[in-house]
């Protein structure tokens, strides 16, 4: 219960339901998700929005501003206020005062032809003085590092650039509340780090507050003072402080499928191990503190280096792109093994989705600058490609082009002329993998956006293409999810499909990748096991968070060289620490 002195909130839920009109399945149908949800956001306070893939967190999102009722087709139950007003009461326009939204997907909210205009677009409709709009515009646009480019097409941005836009927008709105949904999924590691430095800085002023859908956690935890977490149904089973919600029902979170932060994550690796860390740490400063303060550590578990890659299946040869007359990529030059897994990552706008865009086709490179399975891109028709190569798209929904997800699975293989039982067969294996049996009926553009994920990377699996390129596959999954999808992935690898993944995680990569390209300026700065590309000072790179917390130890040397989870001692090592 809030103090007697406390402020308003500047949100309040209360009871709040949502019932999507066009719920498709009957297993859906009727069933409001979320359901019965109360909370509060107040001046100066970061509330934290947790649960699994499907749970409702991005709908809830859309009632904080209106467009649930008002513009999305669905039926809200409960009183939603924002500013003491009722969000039924008064239009989404009139709402803008209030609330300002970053969306999961930035190109849902890009209307204009700049960068500049598009910041400017949201505090002109509020009939501000010229002179603010653009006080507010340029303030926005340096805090997330996009005012020399003011005058570009939004575009021309990266994913990671659009996001940064996004969040610029919401800034200049100038709203005493600020609701974000994945509002870091696109960004590299040293951007997330600048916008929650800005979150920050906003939080701690005073007179504003944050609501935040995220499921990376390894940053966000520095900044929420309260976690509120849904269950599958989107009903709200945990509601409290952060650090102690996450610290004393971490088993409950790993049940539900809850992501938690890394450094928790390793800790209850070494408790399975017999070295407990009490309190659980939550950031790598805090692991690298608790594992310090033991006397001893057990040897880590780091994995001997693999087997010397065979013939190429992909070759890149000095490949340069340009876009809108700008250069993109600059003489890259790459040779794949049949079945490694390499992650390219690199800051936003290093020309990561440009290089596997032209990798797949769907960028049409030069002439005789990418070979793929024995096939130029540049001169293979789309049908005959695509039985090589399997793409997966950052934005999902770009690559939907049925209006069922059964269909949407079958399509390739239709295309393909595989006979109708063994696609039927192949649908039903892929429904059933990926947790989207109970939507099969649904139109694609109806699934949550970590289902749409899930979707989007089944369409490429099911054809078994030799080589499967992946752009931010794990984007919008929750921790169960993106296990499922990994798992998968590994285990495509180890049976020799080349795979391919662009991604900002560096805790994935480090786990799962066997080479590490990284690019900077559109050029390769780095190639090599993922624990020798970590170690360089790279533009927009981090170390993932076991590696940060490893490298500041003090006491035991031996770890330092540890990089993932799967370095740490095993459960079957109880007892030796």
């Amino acid at each position: 219960m809030p103090a007697v002195d406390d402020p308003p909130p500047l949100l309040a839920l209360r009871e709040v339901g949502v019932v999507h009109r066009d719920a498709g399945e009957p297993a859906t149908a009727g069933r409001a998700v979320p359901c019965g949800v109360t909370l509060a956001v107040r001046p100066g306070e970061a509330v934290l929005l947790l649960g699994p893939s499907g749970c409702g967190k991005s709908t809830l999102a859309l009632t904080t501003n209106g467009l649930i009722p008002h513009v999305v087709g669905a039926e809200l139950t409960g009183a939603v206020e924002v500013g003491g007003r009722d969000t039924r009461a008064h239009r989404v326009s009139d709402l803008a005062r209030d609330v300002a939204m970053v969306f999961q997907d930035p190109d849902a909210q890009i209307v204009t032809a700049t960068v500049l205009d598009e910041v400017c677009f949201g505090p002109e409709n509020l009939r501000l003085p010229a002179g603010e709009v653009l006080a507010r515009a340029e303030e926005a646009l340096r805090r997330v590092g996009l005012w020399e480019r003011r005058d570009e097409d939004p575009d021309r941005l990266s994913g990671g650039g659009r996001q940064r836009l996004a969040i610029a927008c919401a800034l200049a709105m100038g709203a005493p509340l600020l609701v974000l949904d994945e509002p870091t999924a696109n960004l590299d590691p040293a951007g997330v780090e600048e916008v929650y430095a800005v979150l920050r800085e906003i939080v701690a002023a005073g007179d504003r507050g944050v609501l935040l859908v995220e499921h990376s956690l390894d940053t966000a935890i520095d900044l929420v003072d309260r976690v509120v977490v849904l269950d599958r149904a989107g009903r709200v089973v945990l509601d409290g402080p952060a650090r102690e919600t996450l610290g004393r029902h971490c088993d409950l979170l790993l049940d539900l499928g809850v992501w938690l932060p890394v450094s928790a994550l390793a800790a209850l690796r070494l408790r399975a191990a017999g070295i407990p860390l009490e309190p659980l740490p939550l950031t790598p400063a805090e692991l690298a503190a608790a594992l310090d303060a033991r006397p001893e550590l057990p040897a880590p578990a780091i994995r001997a280096p693999g087997t010397p890659p065979g013939e190429p299946v992909l070759v890149v040869d000095r490949l340069t792109v340009a876009r809108g007359g700008r250069p993109v990529l600059h003489d890259v030059s790459l040779r794949v093994a049949r079945g490694e897994l390499i992650a390219v990552v690199g800051a936003n706008g290093a020309g990561k989705t440009t290089l596997v865009q032209a990798v797949a086709g769907v960028v049409r490179p030069p002439r005789g600058a990418v070979t793929v399975a024995g096939l130029d891109p540049a001169r293979a028709g789309a049908r005959e490609l695509a039985g090589r190569i399997g793409f997966v798209f950052q934005n999902p929904e770009h690559q939907f082009v049925t209006g069922r997800v059964d269909d949407e699975l079958a399509l390739g293989l239709r295309l393909r002329g595989v006979p109708e039982d063994e696609v039927a067969a192949r649908v039903e294996e892929v429904l059933a993998r990926f947790g989207l049996g109970e939507w099969r009926a649904l139109h694609p553009f109806l699934l949550s956006g970590g289902q749409k994920r899930r979707l989007s990377v089944g369409t490429a699996v099911i054809v078994r293409p030799e080589v499967l390129v992946l752009d931010e596959p794990t984007f919008g999954q929750d921790r169960e999810r993106a296990a499922e999808l990994l798992d998968l992935l590994t285990g495509l690898h180890a049976e020799g499909t080349t795979v391919i993944v662009v991604s900002h995680d560096m805790q994935l990569v480090a786990e799962h990748a066997t080479r590490v390209v990284a690019l900077a300026g559109g050029r390769i700065a780095a190639d090599g096991p993922p624990a020798e590309v970590f170690a360089r000072d790279l533009p927009g790179l981090r170390p993932p968070p076991v590696a940060r917390a490893t490298r500041a130890l003090v006491r035991h040397d031996r770890w330092r060289a540890v990089t993932r989870l799967a370095d740490l001692p095993a459960p079957a090592a109880a007892g030796a620490a």
